[in-house]
């Protein structure tokens, strides 16, 4: 992938992707990125201060592209709140399934920043929580959920489905009956919450 025009931040962030996913994040350096473009690594530079900056930025990049999806659920005011967290989880569960089956290399980018609590890796899981709140304040003010501090209450669902979305157990999503074990946890949460 050369540069066809001037370089920017995507086309770098774009080759940078290219490069983690031939040589996995430990051997990906900013030579490599710079090669791919046809540039020096001088010039990859100039847009990113470090390989740790440019790393935070495509997987930011990667970790937004299921965001609005998850979104749009979190916000659909036509679904009743029940069902739209249980299918929130539901597609939380398989947009990180899929990033860990079918672009293995940048999760382990991925999941190499959530050990070094990066700021991307952060946002993204305050990101989630904003997404779940959302769901529980419509279900408090609907009467769906028992009122309760919203932002307390997307913590504890978000730790209690862990297994379903950390990145340190992606082993654990590829595992026969996953889906039906978090209909079990969505079981108990709704419960409770009712």
């Amino acid at each position: 992938m050369r540069a066809s025009g001037p370089l920017d931040a995507e086309s770098i962030l774009s080759a940078t992707e290219d490069v983690l996913r031939r040589h996995g994040p430990a051997k990906a350096t900013v030579v490599d990125v710079g090669k791919e473009l046809g540039v020096s690594h001088a010039a990859v530079y100039k847009h990113f201060p470090s390989k740790a900056a440019l790393r935070e930025a495509v997987s930011r990049r990667w970790l937004n592209r299921d965001r609005d999806a998850l979104a749009a659920i979190a916000g659909d005011t036509e679904i009743p709140p029940p069902q739209r967290l249980r299918s929130w989880l539901a597609a939380l569960l398989a947009s990180k399934r899929a990033k860990a089956h079918d672009d293995p290399e940048l999760f382990a980018a991925y999941k190499l920043l959530v050990t070094e609590n990066s700021v991307a890796a952060i946002d993204h899981v305050a990101d989630l929580l904003g997404q779940l709140e959302l769901i529980l304040t419509d279900g408090m003010a609907g009467g769906s959920f028992r009122r309760a501090d919203p932002a307390q209450t997307a913590q504890a669902v978000f730790t209690a489905t862990t297994r379903f979305h950390h990145p340190g157990l992606a082993a654990a999503w590829t595992e026969p009956g996953i889906e039906q074990e978090l209909d079990v946890i969505c079981a108990l949460l709704l419960d409770g919450l009712r």
